[in-house]
């Protein structure tokens, strides 16, 4: 229940104008701490609500593929520049960047995760591995605007930081395929 409080408190703070706005002036602190943090909450919201509706969740996601497949859906959507530029001008988009993000990306990681096989979690991290190169090669080498809301200079940091999680993404992929857990317990 712990958890369920502090991550409702993270997603009411995060909604506060205040707080909103100084996390969208910044691109990368849009994409990279405003976005996963909204995820977070909805990760930490998620044991409350999966044991409220059980039913509702083993019937929905029961073998965790769908809500792995709605959390890869809604992070792809939200990485296309158009729809973060539709996040600030567009009250509408954003109310739905607040409800998607926790709701259908945060609450069906934390349900699928556990369900699904290392072999399948092994392709989302590729999966977004290859994705976060394409995106940070996207954002530093195109030399126009792709968000009419930010700077090119916040654009091509965008991509850096792209890059540089998607190098460590590839740093876990090496790691997870060397090393065997079950030696270590």
């Amino acid at each position: 229940m712990k958890q369920f409080y502090t991550g409702l408190f993270m997603y009411v703070f995060m909604a506060t104008p205040p707080v909103r706005d100084v996390l969208e002036s910044i691109m990368i602190m849009h994409m990279h701490m405003q976005m996963p943090l909204l995820m977070i909450s909805g990760f930490l919201m998620a044991p409350f609500l999966t044991k409220r509706c059980p039913r509702f969740f083993d019937k929905w996601n029961g073998n965790g593929i769908p809500g792995i497949l709605l959390f890869a859906i809604i992070n792809l959507y939200w990485m296309i520049p158009r729809a973060m530029d539709d996040a600030l001008t567009i009250w509408f988009v954003e109310v739905f960047k607040f409800v998607s993000l926790p709701f259908l990306a945060g609450v069906p990681l934390r349900d699928s995760w556990p369900k699904i096989s290392n072999r399948v979690k092994n392709i989302i991290m590729v999966g977004f591995t290859t994705a976060f190169i394409g995106l940070g090669l996207l954002y530093t080498i195109t030399p126009v605007q792709l968000c009419n809301n930010y700077l090119l200079d916040e654009q091509i940091t965008l991509g850096w930081g792209y890059i540089t999680m998607a190098i460590t993404l590839f740093i876990f992929l090496i790691y997870s395929f060397l090393i065997d857990p079950s030696e270590y317990e």
